[in-house]
C-alpha cells in the first residue's frame, strides 16, 4: 500500500463514520477558546472543562483578565498542570491581545504565536477552529496515531509531523482531520496498550500489519552438533 493510499483509506473511514468532529474543550467565543488550549496544554480536556466555568465568570473578557494579579488566577486554575507559569501567561497573553490586537484574538498563526503561552499547536488550533483555516495542530495524540498508522514516516518533532500530513490531507478535511485523529487517539489508538482489536482502519495500519499480521521470524539454530 502507498502513502497516498494509506491517507485515501483514513481518511475515508473517518469521513464517513465519523464525520463532523469538533474540540471537546467548552467555550462560548474565541477568548474563552484560546484561554482553554493555553490551560489543555500537559492537562486533559476533562480537567480544564471543570475548571473554566467559575474562571470565565471572573474573568469574562481579555480586558477583565488583563487587570488580574497573577495570584488571583491561580487560585482559579491550580488544580491545572503548571498553574504559575500558566497565570501568568493567561494575564501577558490578555494584556498583549488588547494592546497589540484591539482585544480580538488574531486569526493568522504568526500572530497567535506572538502571545504569551500560545506556541504553534495552540495557534493551529485556534486558527482551524475559530477561522477554519487548514492547519494542523500536533498533539501528542496526532503526533503518535499518525507515526502508528503509517501517515507520518520518521517524523522526529511536531513540526516534521504537521509538515508532511499537511501534504497528504486535502485542505478541506485538515482542520476535520485533527480532530478525527486526536478523538482516535484518545479513545482507541491509546498510549498504552492501543485497542487495536476495535480499530476500524486497522486494515491501514502500520503498526497493525507488525505487530499482528507479520510477526516476528524465530531464528532457526543450524549448528550440527557432533556426536
Amino acid at each position: 500500500m502507498t502513502k497516498q493510499e494509506r491517507y485515501t483509506k483514513v481518511l475515508q473511514y473517518f469521513e464517513t463514520e465519523v464525520g463532523q468532529a469538533e474540540t471537546e474543550l467548552l467555550y462560548s467565543s474565541p477568548y474563552e477558546l484560546l484561554v482553554a488550549v493555553i490551560l489543555s496544554a500537559q492537562c486533559t480536556d476533562k480537567r480544564v472543562n471543570l475548571t473554566t466555568p467559575k474562571l470565565f465568570e471572573a474573568f469574562p473578557t481579555a480586558e477583565v483578565l488583563a487587570e488580574a494579579k497573577k495570584e488571583t488566577v491561580f487560585e482559579y486554575i491550580r488544580s491545572i498542570s503548571y498553574p504559575n507559569n500558566k497565570a501568568r501567561h493567561l494575564i501577558g497573553m490578555a494584556k498583549m491581545l488588547i494592546s497589540e490586537f484591539k482585544g480580538i484574538v488574531p486569526s493568522k498563526v504568526e500572530d497567535l504565536v506572538k502571545l504569551p503561552g500560545v506556541g504553534r499547536k495552540t495557534a493551529n488550533v485556534i486558527a482551524a477552529v475559530v477561522y477554519d483555516k487548514p492547519t494542523m495542530a500536533v498533539d501528542t495524540h496526532v503526533f503518535r496515531v499518525s507515526n502508528r498508522i503509517g501517515l507520518t514516516v520518521n517524523a522526529k518533532n511536531p513540526l516534521q509531523s504537521e509538515k508532511q500530513l499537511i501534504k497528504f490531507i486535502p485542505e478541506e478535511l485538515v482542520s476535520k482531520a485533527h480532530h478525527w485523529l486526536i478523538l482516535h487517539g484518545r479513545y482507541v489508538c491509546t498510549a498504552r496498550s492501543p485497542k487495536c482489536e476495535l480499530c476500524k482502519i486497522k486494515a491501514y495500519c502500520k503498526y497493525f500489519e507488525k505487530h499482528f499480521i507479520k510477526p516476528k521470524k524465530k531464528k532457526i539454530n543450524l549448528t550440527i552438533k557432533h556426536p
